[in-house]
């Protein structure tokens, strides 16, 4: 579903789209791998090993136990411009780490707050990646889902987007896997 939302916003025809295209194909070309995430965490890491750091992690009071206890929450205090709260849990292919789905909320969102807006933090985060993972991220605009933001390096693609009112996903996605071609075939369907 956050695959298939992310290429319907890279297919919308505009010329970021065509942007997005000819970088995807350089980068793929390139052949240079970009494994590493965040936290020690990385594509192609195997799910015993994500639970063992993890679980070291959380033992050093980094982390703890997420959204319904079926994520790691990461308390981000001093990172953005306002305090939030990230959720994660990878997806497992073959029993590798293949795609990091990332939720964020600013921790004093308010309907009537308008300096913590979806779009707000959607920026905040994507200036914080710029930090870690460097400048060119593409600027997409979706006639309904609004704006997106998505870097490729290597196989590495992260793309940041609102998902409603309270919520930002930023995706890690590791292009050479299997789950990348499932959600452009699923986007394709729709």
């Amino acid at each position: 579903m956050v695959l298939a939302v992310i290429a319907v916003i890279i297919a919308g025809g505009c010329s970021p789209g065509k942007t997005y295209e000819r970088r995807l194909k350089r980068e793929l070309a390139s052949g240079v791998r970009y494994d590493s995430l965040f936290m020690g965490i990385s594509f192609g890491m195997t799910d015993e090993a994500f639970y063992k750091h993890c679980w070291k992690l959380n033992q050093d009071g980094l982390i703890r136990q997420g959204t319904g206890n079926q994520t790691v929450l990461y308390e981000i205090k001093e990172e953005l411009e306002h305090p939030a709260t990230m959720n994660f849990y990878p997806k497992f292919e073959n029993g590798i780490i293949v795609e990091l789905p990332v939720r964020f909320v600013y921790n004093g969102w308010a309907p009537w707050n308008k300096e913590l807006t979806p779009a707000k933090l959607a920026e905040d985060v994507k200036n914080w990646y710029e930090d870690i993972y460097g400048n060119g991220f593409i600027t997409i605009v979706h006639p309904i889902k609004g704006t997106a933001y998505t870097k490729i390096d290597g196989n590495r693609r992260i793309t940041i987007y609102n998902e409603n009112e309270l919520y930002v996903w930023a995706v890690f996605t590791d292009m050479l896997s299997g789950v990348e071609k499932d959600s452009l075939q699923e986007a394709n369907q729709n």
